[in-house]
């Protein structure tokens, strides 16, 4: 791509696990459907593909700002919003060692984890969506929030066999 954004397709892990076929009715609204009810699993169809959910692996390569809690936290809100997503919360934790931090944005959707290495100018990134959320409208949110040189994305279609 011109912007110097790289996208790979990924090729999965293999079959994922399963839970109970009783009801479920937790974040991301699925709902059973041997449980006597409408199946609402939020399985979306993306390239024809019906899936789970899309979950990119996005990598930032000579990045700025990783040791900035606050500016880390509010770029993970502007995900969450550009990608239409539902915040449920928000946790990070700081390293004093490096100055790096690891958290999570827990969506009704999924996810958004962060695992910064300042001292090497890198950040990787898990942005994995289901339902109607845009996991694709965080990349320009991270390039522009941490200015890095390269930006590596990777997408998984994650559930295709389910």
């Amino acid at each position: 791509m011109p912007d110097g954004t790289r996208f790979r397709a990924g090729t999965g892990l293999g079959v994922p696990s399963t839970f109970p076929a009783e009801e479920f009715d937790g974040p991301g609204g699925v709902v059973r459907a041997d449980a006597g009810t409408a199946q609402l699993d939020h399985f979306i169809e993306r390239d024809g593909v019906r899936c789970a959910g899309v979950h990119l692996i996005v990598d930032l390569y000579e990045a700025e700002r990783l040791d900035e809690m606050a500016h880390i936290e509010a770029t993970l809100r502007r995900c969450v919003e550009a990608a239409g997503a539902t915040l449920l919360h928000i946790h990070l934790h700081p390293f004093e060692v490096n100055g790096g931090v690891s958290g999570v944005a827990v969506l009704a959707e999924s996810h958004i984890s962060i695992h910064t290495w300042p001292e090497r100018g890198y950040a990787a990134l898990d942005v994995f969506m289901c339902g109607d959320a845009r996991p694709e409208a965080c990349v320009p949110v991270l390039r522009e929030a941490f200015r890095p040189k390269e930006l590596a994305v990777d997408d998984l279609l994650r559930g295709k066999d389910a």
